[in-house]
């Protein structure tokens, strides 16, 4: 059999396990991102801005995300999997994305899929605008519009008529929720354009998800 742990070793051990735990975390904040991560510093319009979680254990969720029940169709409930290879990713992946675009990583985009009158209520800081009225042709996409942000935005080259993908950029986009197909929508025009579905993230909690955790927004 095993031998026991001497007390004095014993009490050693575990003094170190939760001195490893504690010093991730940052005593002014009783409300972190996760065990070992307090806060996420990223990039909005070039400003930098701090991602955390709201320190008021009293505050509740912005009334726009409370409500419970939409008109189904259109504001059904969202499959877990959009497409087939398009990871479905939540709040920390999705944080570790704007981490990596503030410390100048180009190869990453994320994109709010939402009309500029829902971006104007508060949206993921660090997160570029492009509507999903903007690149889908089946909802009347000016294709000329979709060519410049393909190939502007997103790093896609346009030969001989036909679209390289090989060097595009990886893209994480969200809408308002678990109920909004806008995001949905992107994702699915941008598939049919020939993008690579494995650079494609999908944050299928949005707003509604982020609010809920008390996560930082910007205007």
């Amino acid at each position: 059999m095993p031998k026991l742990l001497q007390p004095k070793l014993l009490v050693v051990l575990l003094t170190l396990c939760s001195t490893t735990v504690f010093s991730a975390q940052d005593p002014d904040l009783r409300v972190q991102l996760s065990h070992d991560k307090a806060t996420a510093e990223v990039l909005h319009k070039n400003k930098k801005v701090t991602i955390q979680r709201n320190q008021d254990s009293r505050n509740q969720v912005n009334p726009t995300y409370a409500k419970t029940s939409r008109n189904c169709p259109p504001f059904c409930i969202q499959p877990a999997t959009i497409a087939p290879h398009v990871d479905t990713i939540a709040e920390l992946e999705l944080i570790d994305y704007l981490e990596r675009m503030a410390q100048g990583d180009k190869s990453i985009l994320v994109i709010d899929s939402r009309t500029p009158d829902w971006v104007k209520k508060g949206t993921i800081p660090g997160s570029v605008n492009i509507p999903w009225t903007k690149l889908s042709m089946d909802q009347g996409a000016n294709p000329i519009e979709v060519a410049d942000i393909l190939e502007r935005q997103f790093g896609a080259q346009e030969i001989d008529g036909l679209w390289d993908f090989s060097n595009v950029k990886t893209l994480a986009l969200f809408c308002n929720g678990i109920w909004c197909g806008q995001s949905p929508t992107n994702i699915r025009a941008l598939i049919k354009l020939g993008y690579p579905p494995e650079k494609l993230k999908w944050y299928r909690g949005g707003l509604q998800n982020w609010e809920n955790l008390g996560l930082t927004v910007v205007k």
